[in-house]
């Protein structure tokens, strides 16, 4: 492992570099998968040399496109890179044989590899090869920048399943339609804007059947011409969740093959004939286990996309699935946009449902929060913290006699 020194100070001109660095991997995410967005600069005299980011998989990670550009001004240049540099070869060759072998003089790391077979050990070979190695203090705003955009990547590998976000938009009552169902539109242009860039940043849109059903969704990305985000090879996948598999054949997320595939998570016991009526061309059937209630289990549904690769999901509703989603603590990011209008309604749809918790004192914060306007809305993002695991509601009745 790495000797761990003192936090280095980053002057104005390096800075300058890693924002480059960081800018570059916000550019590539959603099309790395299943392998983590990262940027890369090399410089000499401060002066830009080479420059890359992550390619859709199995092409190159970013370090190496950054040297391929630098070509020979590569030797004695310092490297600035979001994400320590894989020591393991399992797509592609080992990152620090490359930056060894091109003569790198220093290398400035934002954040270390949460992939427990890497974490580390990048750095200490680098070391040992006698590359000057230099690694942001945690607290450094540059490396919680990094942190953030590999926390898909770190469940991911941590935990076998995708990061998953949630997102909705509601009223300042916390309503997410009228109680006739009229949701169109509670956000402003703007907020909407938003929510396309964040669509672009995952590998998978999700929402239940009732959603899918009352809603007829597309679940494509439709970004600003401003945007500067790569081209992907292929949009997120359009997902729904239904345990019956009844779904109403004129969706069209079942008849718009030009828009991206659809997946279609179903239970195990939907039988061949239902089956046999979903099939579209781009619409792809999974099979998932149920729970004793009969409902799609929904770990094991994530477990399932993971295995197909997809790193980040963006769980778009409804309420039902979302709150079955924060019931079995799957909720790792809420990105909620609330809009400064009141409609009431005690039958009016709210963001979760599922069986909640009992007590406040149980509730889930947010960790890591930021706010900021999108036009007459508030967008709120957090990392969610779950508290420790509810008692029985027969606890909770006992601690309620004995006060």
């Amino acid at each position: 492992m790495p000797e761990e020194g003192p936090a280095i100070l980053l002057s104005e001109l390096e800075r300058s570099l890693m924002l480059r660095a960081l800018a570059l991997a916000r550019s590539v995410e959603g099309r790395t998968s299943p392998r983590p967005p990262v940027g890369a600069v090399l410089a000499r005299h401060g002066q830009i040399v080479g420059q890359g980011a992550t390619a859709p998989p199995y092409g190159p990670h970013a370090e190496v496109e950054a040297l391929r550009a630098a070509g020979p001004q590569a030797r004695g240049a310092d490297l600035y890179v979001t994400l320590e540099p894989c020591c393991i070869a399992l797509h592609t060759p080992p990152c620090t044989e490359t930056i060894i072998a091109a003569g790198v003089r220093r290398v400035v790391v934002a954040a270390r590899d949460p992939n427990p077979r890497v974490d580390g050990r990048g750095l200490a070979q680098l070391q040992q090869a006698g590359v000057e190695v230099a690694l942001l203090d945690e607290d450094d705003p540059q490396a919680r920048q990094a942190r953030e955009l590999l926390r898909p990547f770190a469940t991911f590998v941590r935990s076998k399943r995708p990061y998953v976000t949630a997102k909705w938009a509601m009223t300042l009552d916390g309503k997410m339609a009228a109680y006739t169902g009229d949701s169109f539109w509670i956000s402003g242009s703007p907020a909407r804007t938003w929510a396309h860039e964040l669509r672009d940043r995952v590998d998978g849109i999700l929402v239940g059947a009732g959603t899918a059903r009352r809603d007829d969704p597309l679940l494509t990305v439709r970004l600003a011409a401003s945007s500067e985000r790569r081209p992907r090879l292929q949009p997120p996948r359009r997902l729904i969740i239904t345990s019956s598999g009844q779904l109403p054949p004129q969706l069209r997320l079942l008849n718009t093959p030009e828009a991206g595939e659809t997946w279609l998570l179903i239970g195990e016991q939907v039988p061949a004939e239902q089956r046999a009526a979903l099939a579209r061309p781009a619409v792809r059937l999974i099979e998932v286990p149920c729970e004793p209630t009969g409902r799609v289990d929904l770990r094991q549904a994530l477990q399932r996309l993971a295995a197909e690769d997809l790193m980040h999901i963006l769980l778009e509703g409804g309420a039902a699935l979302t709150g079955s989603a924060f019931d079995c603590g799957c909720i790792d990011h809420v990105a909620v946009i609330v809009a400064p209008v009141l409609i009431g309604g005690a039958g009016a749809p709210v963001p979760l449902a599922g069986q909640g918790l009992p007590s406040l004192s149980l509730a889930a914060t947010l960790r890591d929060r930021c706010t900021q306007t999108l036009g007459d809305d508030l967008l709120i993002e957090g990392e969610v913290c779950y508290a420790p695991a509810a008692p029985s509601e027969a606890e909770v009745v006992q601690n309620l006699t004995r006060k």
